[in-house]
């Protein structure tokens, strides 16, 4: 039996991730290592300096072995292939994230980094990431399916999967776009706004504005058309 590691980057109790879990028993042995709380947007930092601790938790879906971690996501995918996992995983499964990790802002996610960590350590990876509007009608028709097909399909050095479920009814989805590229267009235009708290010191408060516009073929257009986006994103060689 195929053995399964998913981690996430919304903690370890997070709806997504015990979404995903519950459909990963269906394809393997499953291994739960992730945050103890809201790591979003760590990217594919590690703790380098101290340490972090790692521990058993009562998981909501039954048969799954799972451990919190006050570590990133990608300690949380260092661990469970290097010490956690008996004999390393198959895969590694990333999500499901509270938000979309696609086009300019996969660099930041940290869903994303942890599935780039396991191809780091040349365990076969997924991310999974739904839009914030908690509809989840398309990700529970598709999710199945897709694990299937993905868990066959090779991937190159560094490579992981990264796959996009939009946030609208079923009747609304145009079905899934594979082959996706990672959008060159910025998902969110960002600034800061500026609050001054004393003569030498201001505060910066980040605030996005989504774009709504992309080049065809990619990530973001699928998502922006209603459709589940499939591509293969790449880390530095």
């Amino acid at each position: 039996m195929k053995k399964i590691l998913i981690t996430n980057d919304d903690g370890v109790f997070a709806d997504g991730i015990i979404r995903l879990a519950r459909a990963a028993k269906e394809f393997g042995e499953v291994w739960v290592v992730a945050p103890d709380g809201q790591r979003s947007a760590a990217s594919h930092s590690i703790s380098l300096r101290g340490s972090f601790d790692a521990w058993k938790v009562d998981f909501p879906v039954e048969g799954v072995h799972a451990y919190a971690c006050s570590g990133t996501p990608a300690d949380c995918v260092r661990i469970g292939v290097l010490n956690i996992v008996p004999g390393k995983p198959d895969h590694v499964f990333s999500g499901i994230n509270h938000g979309y990790n696609m086009a300019s802002d996969i660099q930041y996610s940290a869903t994303a980094g942890a599935a780039f960590e396991a191809a780091f350590q040349k365990i076969h990876a997924i991310a999974f990431s739904e839009g914030a509007d908690d509809i989840h009608e398309v990700t529970d028709r598709y999710l199945r399916e897709l694990i299937a097909e993905l868990m066959e399909k090779p991937l190159g050095l560094w490579e992981i999967w990264n796959v996009n479920f939009p946030s609208c009814r079923l009747s609304e989805c145009g079905g899934i776009q594979r082959d996706r590229l990672v959008s060159t267009d910025d998902f969110y235009c960002d600034h800061y706004n500026e609050t001054k708290v004393s003569e030498d010191r201001t505060t910066y408060t980040v605030e996005g504005i989504r774009c709504w516009r992309a080049a065809e073929g990619t990530d973001l257009r699928a998502i922006l058309d209603g459709c589940v986006s499939v591509g293969k994103a790449g880390n530095i060689r």
